[in-house]
């Protein structure tokens, strides 16, 4: 052997060791996986998010001491490809006190400038509903409280969750009136 002069490990038919060889192709392959994923999220520049509003409300029968809740919501989705929703997570909150926390799994398609109805169910927070109460007998009579509903969609293993916020406010002394 010659001090000083490089010797390499492989032969002329194989210039590269077998480890090395299994990197890089392993990191070639990641590379290229990684500019498919970036071209894939790009398709869709122009994407808007879908609106999600309340549009029913309803108390279910419980077998416990919290009381259930039916709550419809209603999504409009503005785009030009359907929304295949796998799942959904949400909240809704009364003057900053979330109330309602649920998920959903069951979840129909909302086809392209389309929209659709879905129903969830949802418990109430003991401690944060007592909160609310409280807060409730302190205000003055016949105001209204801030509501905030935050849903996050989940559309495919790909594509980034979709975040929504909405939000308004219920008129206590409307909402009191015997209709």
């Amino acid at each position: 052997m010659n001090k000083g002069h490089f010797q390499p490990t492989g032969t002329a038919s194989q210039p590269f060791p077998a480890g090395l060889k299994n990197a890089w192709s392993r990191g070639i392959a990641l590379l290229l996986t990684l500019m498919l994923l970036h071209g894939c999220a790009s398709l869709q520049p122009n994407f808007e998010n879908p609106t999600v509003t309340i549009n029913s409300f309803e108390v279910l029968p419980s077998s416990g001491m919290l009381p259930r809740f039916a709550i419809g919501l209603h999504v409009i989705n503005p785009n030009r490809t359907p929304l295949t929703l796998q799942g959904l997570v949400y909240t809704v909150a009364i003057e900053d006190h979330k109330i309602l926390t649920g998920v959903a799994n069951d979840l129909p398609k909302i086809e392209a400038y389309g929209e659709g109805d879905i129903r969830v169910e949802a418990s109430v927070d003991l401690l944060e509903g007592l909160g609310l109460l409280s807060g409730l007998m302190r205000q003055q009579q016949g105001s209204s409280v801030e509501y905030t509903l935050n849903a996050r969609l989940n559309v495919s293993n790909l594509l980034p969750d979709i975040e929504i916020s909405d939000s308004g406010q219920i008129d206590l002394a409307a909402a009191m009136r015997p209709q």
